[in-house]
């Protein structure tokens, strides 16, 4: 999506966000925090959130001591070195396991598998990073596009004016190292911008270029999204795009035109 003509693109975070906890309103603590601006949110600001934040509202949190391993977790855990409990929160939480691997300098493997909701990312996105307790872990929200539509909904009221919001998680890229904010959750905002047809500044027709234009905002929020610095909210305000109703899911390859298998 193209930058406005007459306004440039801004990228900042939205302060005065207290930690969140089971049971808290998300979309509320949002409203509160933009109230404190100079200015409120405005005509195609589009939020990119945390799924934590979201997790945590939603109580999708897990205790360890409240789970029970079952056999085919311990088994699964010997090969990885995990404890056999996250093993079991991560099969709760998967379709299948794609591949579990530990490397000779890893102290704990990694499960690859297929999360409920159809992401392919390491340990179906069980984290303990920003858990408020000891082992504690962090599961992706039941529905993260029904939340970012919540969410969406409430500030289009607040503020009268036309938002997008799309969730992210961080993941791991097949044939990449390192890890980057993709999106897992929708409201508004297109997944991918089809530009079939459209040219390029030489005249060359486009034929395949779809750009992932959530994943992008995604990613771009990660350079203000930092683990330790409690930010899990970032604001784009000045981009071009148009209203759809899109779905996560949109951005995830059907397996028949997997090349790799």
């Amino acid at each position: 999506m193209p930058i406005s003509m007459d306004e440039e693109l801004s990228v900042f975070r939205l302060p005065n966000l207290a930690d969140f906890k089971p049971g808290d309103d998300a979309a509320l603590a949002i409203i509160e925090a933009v109230n404190q601006l100079k200015s409120p949110l405005q005509e195609g600001d589009i939020l990119v959130i945390a799924h934590k934040m979201i997790s945590k509202c939603e109580g999708a949190v897990v205790n360890l001591h409240e789970v029970e391993a079952s056999q085919d977790a311990i088994q699964l855990a010997k090969e990885v070195n995990k404890d056999p409990r996250k093993v079991e929160v991560i099969l709760s939480q998967s379709k299948r396991i794609v591949r579990a691997i530990k490397r000779p300098d890893q102290e704990e493997g990694v499960l690859i598998a297929e999360h409920k909701l159809g992401f392919i990312c390491a340990n179906a996105a069980v984290d303990e990073s920003n858990a408020d307790e000891v082992n504690q872990l962090i599961t992706l929200p039941e529905n993260p596009d029904k939340s970012a539509r919540e969410i969406c909904h409430r500030l289009e009221e607040a503020f009268a004016c036309r938002i997008g919001v799309v969730i992210s998680d961080t993941f791991g890229r097949p044939w990449r190292l390192g890890q980057t904010n993709v999106a897992i959750g929708l409201a508004n905002v297109p997944a991918i911008t089809h530009m079939l047809g459209d040219q390029d500044a030489f005249g060359h027709e486009l034929k395949v270029t779809a750009p992932a234009f959530a994943d992008e905002l995604a990613g771009a929020s990660g350079l203000l999204m930092s683990k330790s610095g409690k930010c899990p909210v970032i604001i784009f305000r000045g981009l071009e795009w148009q209203a759809e109703d899109s779905h996560a899911s949109d951005l995830i390859r059907a397996a028949n035109e997997n090349l790799f298998k």
